[in-house]
């Protein structure tokens, strides 16, 4: 009977994922559907404006060329219409004279017939008409304005839909996800002189596998890549995977997409725990601040005794102290019932908040900065057993590292209650490299990557991200994977000292 249930379970649990596949597609196909149709009428709208264009381009063409011939005739009917009366005249001239001397031929006395030969002959010398050029100034020729459009009207009668260029093929083997970058490579299936650019695709998901249509978020756009690869650099890997796809441009049309690629974006992302922080602490989501108006009164006051002169450490955006009283927090009276929920994870002073999410293996990598005013504060992780007046790295469940910048200034490295000083310059942002499975905690200078301590030991529960903060603030940057350089240092840092056992021989504080 128990079998036959688990067989049917099996069948039950393989119809659903089939179904659910099956409705993905379906959701694609209704996507692509709708694509092609609002794609089409787009296509359609643009080569309505592409024609248009082509027609505005002829009319401006023949227009000018229109304008070129009737400057041209205008040019050469005024030459000619100069040199028409030019000619008039002169012949209106020359008949005159010709009319002159006709009547001289008849003059009987010697002296008057001389006197006007030697005025006609004045006249025909200075005569317009033997001055003349009878050859016209411009041709009847218009042949240089003559058109042969036969080679364009051929380039028009082939017009055709450009090609489209083929998708191209995003290799996978060639792409890179390291240092909270991703670089994205692909190669064209053929060789293709007329690609411009290509557009480049990328969205996160905690789906493997094809892109999901439904509950999905929006594919954001890189354009104008002349490359054939790019990296994406200074994410945050929220989700599991990220969806890639590129398509090659030419100057009119971009092609296809190319099949879409899915890489693992695996890092640590998690969020500080509300619920789990002393109430001296304001918690937001990757943010921590101590809040002296948040405190238990009466009851941190009791508690606060059994730890009195213990190691304060700090909660993200919290300050820890070392050795020095409590800050002063408000009594019970001198503020309203529950002010900020009744949380009691942590009390007296631990002023301590943990992470939301466990980590029970594998490697991972956060960075957390300080507030440029806190007072103290510690860094680390805690199994979920830590105490609740238990402090970062007083117990044998706790690591950190330590700095206080009250009264003195130490930076020390903490566990079971043991501190060993650390001679390092306290970075801007400190680096955590957790390595359950080696048993392994180290940090770092986030910037440098610089190793400031590393403890090594067997990690036997579930760790939790753990911070403790006095008088200040701290915030979390997560979602990161663990940085090259960190993982290239991890063979030497195994030589290293300053593991766990070498706080076992140091006083307490």
């Amino acid at each position: 009977m128990d079998a036959q249930k688990e067989a049917l379970q099996r069948i039950i649990s393989t119809l659903a994922n089939k179904n659910d596949e099956i409705q993905n597609f379906i959701d694609t196909l209704n996507h692509t559907l709708k694509g092609v149709q609002e794609n089409s009428s787009n296509i359609l709208s643009e080569l309505d404006e592409e024609f248009d264009s082509l027609y505005s381009i002829l009319d401006e063409v023949k227009e000018s060329m229109i304008n070129s011939i009737k400057q041209e005739q205008a040019r050469k009917s005024q030459e000619l219409q100069s040199q028409i009366s030019q000619c008039n005249n002169a012949l209106e001239n020359s008949e005159e004279l010709l009319e002159f001397a006709t009547r001289s031929l008849d003059i009987k006395e010697p002296e008057e017939f001389s006197k006007a030969a030697r005025q006609i002959k004045d006249r025909v010398t200075m005569a317009s008409a033997f001055r003349l050029s009878l050859k016209p100034k411009v041709s009847d020729n218009m042949t240089h304005l003559m058109v042969d459009f036969s080679q364009e009207r051929q380039m028009l009668q082939t017009l055709k839909f450009l090609p489209v260029p083929k998708a191209p093929e995003i290799d996978p083997v060639e792409c890179l996800v390291a240092d909270n970058s991703v670089t994205v490579a692909w190669r064209m299936p053929e060789e293709d002189n007329k690609i411009d650019h290509f557009i480049l695709e990328h969205r996160k998901t905690n789906f493997d596998g094809l892109p999901r249509v439904k509950d999905e978020r929006c594919w954001e756009i890189i354009d104008n890549i002349k490359g054939t690869e790019y990296t994406l650099s200074g994410l945050k890997f929220d989700s599991k995977y990220m969806n890639f796809r590129v398509r090659a441009c030419n100057k009119a049309v971009a092609g296809e997409y190319s099949d879409p690629v899915t890489l693992e974006t695996k890092a640590l992302n998690f969020n500080l725990d509300n619920s789990s922080s002393h109430l001296n602490l304001k918690v937001e989501d990757t943010c921590v601040e101590w809040d002296p108006t948040g405190g238990k009164g009466q009851e941190s006051k009791i508690k606060g005794k059994e730890n009195k002169g213990s190691v304060h450490v700090t909660s993200l955006k919290k300050h820890t102290r070392s050795g020095t009283p409590s800050p002063k927090r408000t009594s019970v009276g001198s503020r309203p019932p529950a002010v900020r929920g009744s949380r009691d994870r942590f009390t007296g002073e631990s002023y301590t908040v943990l992470g939301d999410t466990a980590i029970e293996s594998g490697q991972h990598y956060w960075e957390v900065k300080a507030q440029k005013d806190c007072k103290s504060y510690s860094v680390g992780v805690a199994y979920k057993t830590l105490g609740k007046f238990d402090q970062l790295g007083k117990t044998n469940t706790s690591w950190c590292i330590h700095v206080n910048n009250w009264l003195q200034n130490t930076f020390s490295a903490k566990h079971n209650n043991k501190v060993k000083a650390l001679d390092v310059t306290v970075p801007e942002k400190i680096g955590v490299f957790c390595d359950f499975d080696g048993g392994q905690l180290s940090f770092y200078d986030a910037n440098s990557k610089q190793l400031l301590y590393s403890f090594k030991t067997k990690f036997t529960q579930p760790l939790l991200p753990g911070f403790m903060v006095w008088c200040g603030g701290l915030s979390l940057s997560t979602g990161m994977q663990v940085p090259s350089a960190v993982r290239t240092l991890q063979k030497s840092e195994n030589g290293m000292t300053g593991s766990a056992s070498s706080l076992n021989n140091l006083v307490t504080q």
